[in-house]
């Protein structure tokens, strides 16, 4: 998880950012290019909820894209902020929230960038599908921690770096059933789950828990927990 040529002072790759840009206008159809986010995102909070309080907590969504997460955060009781670097599904959320009644402070900003202007503000950070779309992960993990009140808890998502997650996650995904846009990962940038744990472990927090996130494209299931084989979330914990 080291940075690669091509970083920037703000960590965000134009390109992947022009990528989420394309996919706004479809992102809250739940048969569209964003389904299989649609089918995350029900269990992901559930994993969430079981492990961090979320009534009252201050939340912040780092990579919210078009606010699926960020509004089942604030239907579950919390106060959210939801930053991402692309800007039209920013737009996307919220119109969505406005439609929704619900009250979501979205910004345009890297997770580095707010980290340096509210440090240590958040009772839960949250960091789903997102670090294998920059240029510097572990650059991100750190600005999380660095969110991340003393004794605050802390949620990342990706996918394993391993040639079942290729076979399954981008030839199976984006080539052969077509569930996400040809190109939408990179096989060199995903993240093996003991560089993302020693990432987490760097930035001075604990590995709570890795779980293997089993997605069923057919049956839209998700089952959480078991081996970290291709998508998996880790819990982290800052603290005291």
């Amino acid at each position: 998880m080291s940075s690669e040529a091509g970083t920037t002072d703000r960590n965000l790759d134009p390109q992947e950012a022009e990528k989420f840009d394309q996919l706004a206008a479809r992102w809250w159809d739940p048969a569209g290019d964003s389904r299989p986010l649609h089918d995350l995102n029900g269990p992901r909070t559930e994993y969430i909820a079981a492990r961090a309080r979320l009534q009252d907590a201050r939340v912040v969504d780092v990579g919210c894209g078009g606010g699926l997460l960020c509004e089942s955060l604030a239907l579950a009781g919390a106060s959210v902020t939801g930053i991402d670097a692309a800007e039209k599904p920013l737009g996307v959320a919220r119109l969505h929230a406005a439609e929704s009644a619900l009250d979501i402070d979205y910004r345009q900003i890297t997770a580095e960038e707010l980290a340096q202007a509210e440090a240590e503000s958040f009772d839960v950070v949250c960091c789903l599908e997102m670090l294998e779309h920059v240029p510097d992960p572990a650059s991100t993990v750190a600005a999380c921690a660095a969110l991340c009140r003393p004794g605050g808890q802390l949620f990342f998502s990706t996918i394993n770096r391993s040639p079942l997650a290729w076979t399954l996650a981008i030839v199976g995904a984006e080539y052969v059933l077509g569930l996400l846009p040809k190109g939408t990962h990179r096989y060199d940038r995903l993240i093996r789950p003991g560089e993302l744990a020693g990432a987490v472990r760097a930035s001075g927090l604990d590995v709570r828990d890795i779980s293997g996130m089993d997605y069923n494209p057919f049956s839209r299931t998700v089952r959480i927990g078991g081996p970290p084989r291709v998508n998996y979330l880790v819990h982290a914990h800052k603290p005291d």
